[in-house]
């Protein structure tokens, strides 16, 4: 079953807020500036990050899975994905003690922690793959090991995040896109990836991407054979 028409159907079953990625299904809390790498949008100013939906498959039990290598038992091209947290309101400066916790599909676009339902039929209810929680260190960074996510359909690759203050306040989710460039490659070359050829959403149409690409599109650098590193800026309202 395609994941957009399962998704359809999942929805009444979480009993949770989210949005999924069909047409006219995704709205901005918030509308912000142009942020460049850095952080920083194309104006000089600092400017928070995009909020976007959790689900529909947000991990349960976070705070039980802080960890830095978070691929468990899935296999594919490896990724280390770096992420840098800095606080609006403290000049755009580095927020140390920052919890992050993050998660994404493995490489044939399946969640762990759901299944079993006709949102995914395949079942990893019992699974915590590719989940994982850091605290960011002096300079407001987090790093994990995990592995290129794969796609599924109506959607872009990305990866999720959910930002807590030190005290468990949550400041923002959002989430991270990749450069069609090098999804191409994965998903045409790579072993175990080609068998489902590129992606069937562009960052472009992409519900969640269409109208704020360049605040949410991270830095990836190296190959199939040696693996990637990933690196973004998310800002927070601290």
């Amino acid at each position: 079953m395609q994941r957009t028409e399962f998704l359809k159907k999942g929805m009444a079953a979480l009993g949770v807020a989210f949005i999924v990625p069909l047409a006219n299904s995704c709205k901005k809390d918030s509308l912000v500036d142009e942020v460049t790498p850095d952080g920083s949008s194309s104006s000089g100013t600092c400017t928070v990050s995009p909020t976007e939906t959790a689900g529909p498959f947000p991990t349960k039990s976070p705070a039980t899975l802080q960890m830095v290598d978070i691929r468990s038992d899935r296999t594919g091209v490896p990724l280390s994905v770096k992420i840098n947290i800095k606080n609006l309101n403290a000049g755009c400066e580095a927020m140390s003690g920052a919890i992050v916790d993050i998660w994404h599909c493995d490489k044939d676009g399946y969640y762990s922690e759901y299944g079993g339902t006709g949102m995914q039929q395949a079942n990893f209810t019992t699974v915590h793959f590719l989940r994982g929680r850091q605290v960011t260190d002096a300079n407001g960074q987090v790093g994990f090991t995990s592995i290129f996510p794969g796609w599924y359909s109506g959607r872009a690759p990305h990866i999720h995040v959910h930002i807590y203050n030190a005290s468990g306040k949550s400041l923002l989710v959002t989430q991270i896109a990749f450069p069609t460039s090098v999804c191409d490659t994965v998903y045409t070359t790579a072993t175990n990836y080609y068998t489902r050829g590129k992606q069937d959403t562009a960052n472009a149409s992409d519900n969640v991407f269409s109208d704020s690409l360049s605040q949410q599109m991270s830095s990836v650098t190296g190959s199939v054979a040696a693996g990637y590193e990933l690196t973004h800026t998310i800002v927070v309202n601290g």
